[in-house]
């Protein structure tokens, strides 16, 4: 078996002008969810094996908030830049591509790919995941590459805590 969490980033701010979209940071707002959302978390589940992250601020700031919750030593968070994409081809080419020895991993990146990973592979249709959103799927497999029909764990979204 393979669990595999995914979020979406936390809530990032617009307010910078000029700033490119990859450097946007977290609003306060956006902060204090990932605080809660993975304190949540943390209680539910054990550490996944591996962290991975893309390279966007504000992607980058909500795994780095995840870690500390869960003590996962920052030095082994992942980094990405295929994760910093919309669609879900390079998400599923990075879930694939993960080491057999993992057997769950969460994953910090972007809207639209995460909502269309989790429609293509859950078993639950979710019309969007909102910022800070988490969605574990379980894959009956020893190997990543073989994922497929996925089954919807849970969801946690901010919403549900407040």
């Amino acid at each position: 078996m393979k669990t595999l969490y995914i979020v979406r980033h936390a809530k990032s701010s617009w307010e910078y002008v000029g700033i490119n979209d990859i450097d946007r940071p977290l609003k306060k707002r956006g902060i204090k969810d990932a605080y809660l959302v993975s304190k949540v978390l943390e209680s539910k589940i054990e550490t996944p094996a591996v962290f991975l992250s893309s390279c966007a601020n504000r992607a980058l700031h909500t795994a780095m908030i995840f870690s500390y919750t869960f003590n996962y030593p920052l030095a082994n968070l992942k980094i990405s830049k295929s994760l910093y994409s919309f669609s879900d081809g390079y998400l599923i080419k990075t879930v694939k591509a993960l080491d057999n020895g993992f057997d769950s991993a969460i994953v910090f990146s972007h809207d639209h790919g995460i909502s269309d990973f989790v429609n293509k592979y859950g078993d639950k249709p979710l019309d969007h995941v909102p910022t800070c959103g988490v969605v574990a799927i379980e894959f009956s497999t020893k190997h990543w590459k073989n994922i497929k029909d996925g089954k919807t764990l849970f969801t946690e979204f901010p919403r549900y805590h407040k």
